[in-house]
């Protein structure tokens, strides 16, 4: 990356597919009707006696390549608008292709962040790396340090304090490791000393009874409340959970002093070209960002205020090469989280059981501010801290991350908490999160209307045909409404974002003695409009419902003395394979509605659909994950 030519590179919402489907449906269309009328000008026939398939354009018996016609199909205008193919007509669209990443990753030849050094990339003798002491609890800094014994390891460099901490530089990461391990830090108290997990949810909970923000009102949700036949009121909770990727966080950085080369699996590279710039102060076309295979990013490596200045400062002061890299503690502790959303709902139904109020109070921590504490938001609002409930002026971005149901009374508010841990974008952003609350509370009010869930639903889309579509079909797969063996639930839910809609149903069963809840089976119905390759839509699907089971059943961050108390997966249990469903059934809704991304929806309805499950199950109500052993029983005693 190094032209302005390229402008915004960044791999966020899920856009891959959606953002240039029509841009490159309509180049390819134009393409192909310049080589077709570049051949017929050669053989002097019409373009109607000629066609096009397989690299070559064909009048009869005779062709020419593609090759053989570009010279002259170039110099011809560009139709304004081509004819598009028809659907009967795709020859790939629609059809399941192979990954062409699959071979260089299964045979260990893939270079990612983590993997950069003097033998995959030309250039980098003499490479020094890094890692750095950071402060323990938020918003410490360094009193003193002792360097001596860290300076006697074999192999360490330099020990230079930065912005971010204390960088112990070495020709090895061993030797990195070992340096950092015998450095003496002495921190201040930090921020918030006394931060711990009892703080985070008493804050957030009790933040839902202070004022908040306006984010949206339709009607008069207060008179709607006050005139209901049925009121109805809940409070869910969703923590803070860990990005916890595959690959830690590592970048390399070289700053030279006529240009800076970053060797990254980022998904903002334009964002750590513009912090190069700024800390070298060299122009854009002299800032380099060559993109490695990324380890998993889900949004966190889209939030990199923290590794890029990390090497660029350290390359800067030592004038080598240097690569930065976080251990898996690292990455836990100083990740930038899941926000955490608490909800407090209120619902109000007719004498018929229709719903006509929404009342939805939102504590969560900004996003915006996370990665900018100066930024300003607009009437107090993060919008980013809504996708999933109300998108405002962010709607451009993705145009139905928002309430799906047709409510005539309708208010939302929301307050940002004052707590100090860093929270990005996490697979959905926060949809997940409020989907978790809205399709759970759903199941609660049509309790109190005497309604099938499903029934329910369905009453307030009626002019959503994506969302009753993808709800009507898992259910139909489902089979919806019959009955299930003893110790059994069945749960639905819908979420939507990036332009797709996804529904599921959970089966479940729940082991009163020990807790455990093992989902069996779940049935997923996905509209993503067009399909352009099926396979990798199942295989999101099937990912999303496991990462979401995982943080639906047991993923949770902890706090304590000022900081994270996480270090690695010993405390931060994530699903195994042996606890994933036996079967995840994916059903692909083929529309011509518009394309939709396919990267985060899957992860969005779990949790709500194991919690209405599991309340089919039990008769008892859990507004909170995760959904461990120890919640469920101690659900099931209060109940």
């Amino acid at each position: 990356l190094k032209s302005p030519l390229f402008k915004s590179q960044i791999t966020v919402a899920s856009q891959s597919i959606r953002a240039f489907y029509e841009a490159l449906r309509n180049a390819g269309a134009a393409g192909r009707a310049m080589l077709v009328k570049a051949a017929a000008e050669t053989w002097k026939v019409p373009e109607s006696e000629c066609k096009a398939m397989m690299g070559s354009v064909y009048n009869g018996k005779r062709f020419l390549t593609y090759g053989q016609l570009c010279e002259k199909a170039a110099r011809l205008e560009v139709p304004k608008t081509p004819a598009l193919k028809k659907e009967t007509e795709f020859r790939y669209m629609g059809t399941a292709m192979p990954r062409v990443d699959v071979p260089e990753k299964t045979k260990g030849k893939a270079v990612y962040g983590y993997d950069v050094n003097d033998a995959n990339v030309k250039g980098l003798k003499g490479m020094l790396y890094a890692v750095i002491a950071k402060p323990p609890a938020y918003g410490a800094k360094v009193v003193s340090f002792d360097a001596k014994n860290a300076e006697k390891v074999k192999g360490v460099v330099k020990v230079l304090q930065i912005p971010m901490g204390v960088a112990v530089c070495a020709t090895s990461t061993e030797a990195a490791l070992k340096g950092r391990d015998a450095l003496k830090v002495t921190w201040d108290k930090g921020k918030m000393p006394d931060l711990d997990d009892k703080m985070v949810d008493q804050v957030l909970i009790g933040d839902l009874e202070k004022q908040g923000a306006k984010v949206h009102e339709a009607g008069d949700a207060k008179k709607g409340l006050a005139e209901a036949a049925k009121k109805v009121e809940a409070t869910y909770y969703v923590p803070i959970i860990a990005h916890a990727t595959m690959e830690p966080m590592s970048t390399t950085a070289w700053v030279q002093k006529d240009r800076c080369d970053l060797w990254a699996g980022t998904q903002a590279q334009t964002g750590d070209q513009a912090t190069a710039m700024k800390i070298t102060g060299l122009p854009q076309d002299k800032v380099f960002v060559h993109t490695t295979f990324l380890g998993c990013g889900l949004g966190r490596k889209t939030a990199r205020p923290d590794i890029v200045p990390e090497a660029v400062t350290i390359s800067k002061a030592l004038g080598k090469p240097v690569k930065v890299l976080w251990t898996r503690e690292d990455d836990f502790k100083y990740d930038f989280f899941r926000a955490p959303i608490a909800q407090r709902i209120q619902g109000g139904l007719d004498a018929q059981g229709k719903l006509t109020t929404w009342s939805h109070k939102v504590a969560s921590v900004s996003i915006t501010k996370s990665a900018n504490p100066a930024a300003e938001l607009k009437g107090g609002v993060d919008w980013y801290n809504m996708w999933g409930l109300w998108m405002g002026p962010t709607k451009g971005l993705q145009w139905n991350a928002e309430m799906q149901y047709e409510i005539p009374n309708f208010y939302a508010e929301c307050y940002l908490s004052d707590l100090p841990m860093p929270v990005c974008p996490w697979r959905s952003v926060t949809v997940a999160q409020y989907v978790f609350g809205i399709e759970s509370f759903m199941d609660e009010l049509a309790k109190a209307a005497g309604k099938d869930p499903l029934e329910f639903r369905l009453q307030s889309l009626k002019n959503n045909h994506r969302a009753s579509r993808v709800l009507e079909t898992a259910a139909y797969k489902a089979g919806w409404g019959k009955p299930l063996p003893q110790g059994r639930g069945r749960g639905i839910a819908m979420g939507a974002c990036f332009g797709t809609w996804v529904a599921q149903v959970a089966d479940l069963s729940v082991d009163k003695s020990s807790g455990k809840i093992k989902v069996h089976k779940v049935y997923v119905a996905v509209d993503c409009g067009p399909v352009v390759n099926p396979g990798p839509i199942v295989e999101q699907m099937e990912s999303g419902v496991i990462m979401g089971l995982s943080t639906a059943l047991k993923e949770r961050v902890k706090f304590g003395k000022g900081g994270v108390a996480t270090s690695n997966y010993e405390d931060y249990p994530i699903i195994r394979m042996s606890e994933v469903p036996d079967d995840i059934e994916v059903e692909i809704i083929r529309s011509t509605d518009k394309i939709g991304g396919i990267g985060e929806p899957g992860v969005v309805p779990i949790a709500a659909a194991v919690a209405n499950g599991f309340y089919n199950a039990t008769g008892v109500r859990i507004r909170r994950i995760p959904m461990t052993p120890a919640t469920v029983l101690e659900s099931l005693k209060k109940a």
